[in-house]
């Protein structure tokens, strides 16, 4: 049985507190703000949780396996690295004043391209069920996606600024609105700000903005990423370039998909931020939890059981949540043959781990949501047309929230890569990154890049270095755990290589 992968798995780095170098912060000194203004502080200077040079950074992440992977891939670190964590004012689902929390990391050091005008790389983080996740939080050993960023982009020169998010850490906000483009590109506009503002008076002000904007981010950070880099564009603000990697981009047709029957990993999960997200946002999805939710599991959805201080596996374990069952195992019955074979049990076995007895979504609520896209396709899902557009008029009112964050709604003005991997089980290739590239198929040629990591590799390409490296790590994980191993870690396994990726399509810029 696979087991739920859901954010990015553990790279089991630790740094410990005694080890490193420089730790401190100037907080002793900070001014407490009083404007509750979007992308304001509410502490500056920001907390510095820890200073690593290039050489103590490099030599701890070698001490350990995982380390050693990461470095394998993103290379030794060429700069020192600050870790700031900020805090500052932005809004919630509806509008609503709160706070959020982030991280701002910064290389330091005299090599060259550590110090002085450094460029910014707005970074957003996929999934959390984990309501006190920090990334700035270095020491914390479970911070795989904190030691990521800062090994791929500021141990490489790039000052980056990356959001916990609303809902996440020391926020007052009290549900997260994930996947909710309005929100989240606002909450990272809003972190940029702060950080901008931030970076003067800290400890590292010989490190510099010099004013190119690179955005980024992984699975739901793939998403956040797109949806800023449409936000500031339309605001006239210039992005020099962007990377979303392995995201739900196509919101619409992914969750057709799943309630067709191919049913993602981690879909539990993701059902419920998706619900808490939008019911605090349109307040349109339900009137009573139980018209969408199977009783056993209704009031804690509607709770906002996640994210959630308590691990995500005692929330399975004492049956707060389905761990993988979305849909029953007895499927709904409409007399239609061919919409009966649709709604069936899948054959493929990673999708059928998505049906079960002690299931999350009632038959009823499943029917209705395909009888409605049915009536009122998707252009990608179940079959693609000309243009791969949404649903002219879906009535029901989660596919209506899917259409409002779906990202088929603009084009990008700057170069964007788009990356993942097409046989990723967790946020499909194809019904994603593959509608948004044929979406967009009449852009100007080199205006987008769409990198399979998957593919064999083209020695002409920049990325064929990569993708062998992905192939081997793929055979790897085969043969210490079989193909379920690679099931299971697919999603988390794409997530450096495309991250190294992004670094080197930013450094063209």
């Amino acid at each position: 049985m696979l087991r739920l992968v859901t954010g990015l798995c553990s790279l089991g780095i630790a740094i410990g507190v005694m080890g490193l170098a420089g730790c401190g912060s100037d907080t002793e000194s900070a001014t407490v703000g009083t404007s509750t203004d979007r992308g304001t502080l509410v502490y500056n200077p920001p907390f510095r949780i820890a200073s690593l040079t290039a050489a103590d950074f490099g030599a701890q992440l070698s001490a350990q396996a995982a380390g050693a992977s990461l470095l394998a891939v993103a290379g030794q670190p060429a700069c020192g690295v600050d870790f700031y964590h900020l805090q500052y004012n932005t809004v919630g689902g509806t509008g609503e004043k709160t706070t959020a929390s982030g991280a701002l990391l910064v290389p330091t050091g005299t090599a060259a391209g550590c110090s002085g005008p450094r460029p910014i790389v707005l970074y957003a983080h996929g999934t959390q069920t984990d309501k006190t996740a920090n990334l700035a939080d270095i020491t914390n050993t479970n911070n795989a996606e904190g030691a990521l960023i800062a090994a791929v982009f500021a141990a490489h020169g790039f000052i980056v600024v990356a959001p916990n998010y609303a809902g996440y850490d020391t926020s007052t906000l009290p549900y997260h609105p994930f996947l909710n483009g309005d929100q989240q590109s606002k909450d990272m506009i809003d972190a940029l700000a702060a950080a901008r503002s931030a970076l003067p008076q800290t400890m590292s002000a010989a490190t510099s903005d010099n004013g190119k904007l690179f955005i980024s981010g992984y699975s739901q950070g793939g998403y956040v990423a797109m949806a800023t880099h449409k936000a500031l564009q339309a605001a006239g603000v210039t992005v020099t370039a962007s990377a979303p990697m392995s995201g739900p981009y196509a919101l619409e047709a992914f969750g057709d998909a799943i309630f067709y029957g191919s049913v993602d990993i981690g879909s539990t999960v993701f059902g419920t931020m998706v619900a808490s997200s939008y019911q605090h946002s349109y307040g349109n999805l339900y009137t009573t939890p139980t018209q969408v939710f199977e009783a056993a599991y209704a009031a804690n959805v509607a709770a906002d059981i996640l994210p959630s201080a308590t691990p995500v596996s005692t929330l399975f374990s004492t049956g707060k949540l389905p761990q993988t069952a979305l849909f029953n195992s007895t499927t709904p019955v409409t007399g239609n043959a061919q919409l009966d074979a649709a709604l069936a049990v899948p054959a493929n076995p990673v999708f059928a781990l998505g049906f079960g007895a002690s299931n999350l979504i009632t038959n009823d609520y499943r029917l209705s949501y395909v009888l409605d896209a049915v009536n009122n396709p998707d252009g990608a899902v179940p079959t693609p047309t000309q243009g791969v557009p949404t649903a002219a008029a879906p009535a029901n009112t989660l596919r209506q929230d899917l259409k409002t964050n779906d990202m088929r709604s603009w084009a990008p003005h700057a170069p964007m890569l788009l990356c993942g991997g097409d046989q990723d089980p967790t946020v499909f290739f194809s019904v994603n990154t593959g509608t948004m590239q044929a979406y967009w198929s009449a852009l100007p040629a080199g205006l987008l890049t769409v990198l399979d990591v998957n593919a064999a590799p083209n020695p002409a390409s920049p990325f064929a270095p990569l993708q062998v490296a992905f192939q081997a790590t793929l055979q790897s994980l085969a043969a210490s755990g079989g193909q379920e191993a690679v099931v299971e870690n697919y999603h988390t396994t794409v997530a450096p290589f495309c991250t190294v990726a992004a670094r080197g399509f930013f450094s063209q810029f």
